[in-house]
This record gives structure tokens, C-alpha cells and sequence, in this order.
């Protein structure tokens, strides 16, 4: 049974700024989430819950769960025996980030939702090794998607290139 995605709109400006955010976050997440082969079979069964938030919101987790008192882009929260987890994405920092990347709003989106999807089912960038396994997947992923690859695009905004 595939496992359910639901998405909570916690932050309203989500709607005008990404309209068809929800359909389209939930086929990123579907996408990873039957990426990455035997990892996938070991997934938890219950929901997977992307919350599109506002900086406010992210402060507040960041600080609370990892010590961080500042606004992030994304959070992944595993879940309980009956859920998968939560990934929680900040509008403001989305926004920035993209507009600073040269990225569309909505691939940036897309990207982050892949990235913490991946996070839920354990795939972590803790270690160099661990770091290039987790985005070339996330390169496939978003290929697969239509998304162009958001490693070369910061780069290259990072050069001063569009």
C-alpha cells in the first residue's frame, strides 16, 4: 500500500505564492520515497505530513529540536510507529534561497521535500561519502521530475551566473 501524503498549509502565503504547491510537493515526496531501493521497503508504514510553513514556525522547532535559534528552509521529523514523519518547510527562507539560487520557487520546493524525504528514510550527509550518496539521488530524483540539478545551479549562482 503506497503511503498517504498529506499536506497542512499552516502558512497562507503558500497559496499565492507556489499555487498547486500541494500536488505538487506530494509528487516530489511519492518520488523519493520509491527511490533508493531496499531502504524503501524498510519504510515505516503511516503518513508522510509536508507542512508548509513560515520562518516563524521553523525558528521556533530549530531551536526547540536542534538548538538553532534562527529560521531554516526544512525540517524532517520521523514519526511514531504509525506515521512516517513531518517535513516542515519554511516560506520565507524558500523564497530567498531560490531567488538567490536562481532556482524557481517551486523546484526549490520540490527539492527540499525530496531532501527530507530521503532524511526520513535515513539517508543523512553527515559524512563526505554520506553526503554525495544523498545528492546524487536527490540529482536523480528531481531529474526524473523535470527539476534541473540544484547542486549546479547554486553553484553557479554562487559564480555569479544565471
Amino acid at each position: 500500500m503506497a503511503t498517504p501524503i498529506v499536506v497542512r498549509v499552516e502558512a497562507p502565503g503558500w497559496r499565492r505564492a507556489l499555487p498547486g504547491a500541494a500536488r505538487a510537493l506530494k509528487i516530489a515526496a511519492r518520488a523519493a520515497l520509491g527511490a533508493g531501493g531496499a531502504r524503501s521497503a524498510a519504510l515505516p508504514a503511516g503518513e508522510l505530513c509536508l507542512v508548509l510553513a513560515d520562518d516563524a514556525l521553523l525558528r521556533r522547532l530549530n531551536r526547540k529540536f536542534r538548538g538553532r535559534d534562527k529560521a531554516t528552509n526544512v525540517l524532517s521529523f520521523p514519526g511514531a510507529p504509525t506515521a512516517l514523519g513531518d517535513i516542515v518547510l519554511a516560506l520565507e527562507t524558500v523564497m530567498a534561497e531560490a531567488e538567490a539560487q536562481h532556482k524557481t520557487p517551486a523546484h526549490h520546493a520540490a527539492h527540499l521535500v525530496v531532501h527530507g524525504t530521503l532524511h526520513l528514510k535515513g539517508y543523512d550527509h553527515e559524512t563526505p561519502g554520506k553526503a554525495r550518496r544523498m545528492e546524487r539521488l536527490e540529482r536523480e530524483i528531481l531529474a526524473g521530475l523535470g527539476i534541473p540539478d540544484p547542486y549546479r545551479a547554486a553553484a553557479d549562482a554562487g559564480r555569479g551566473r544565471r
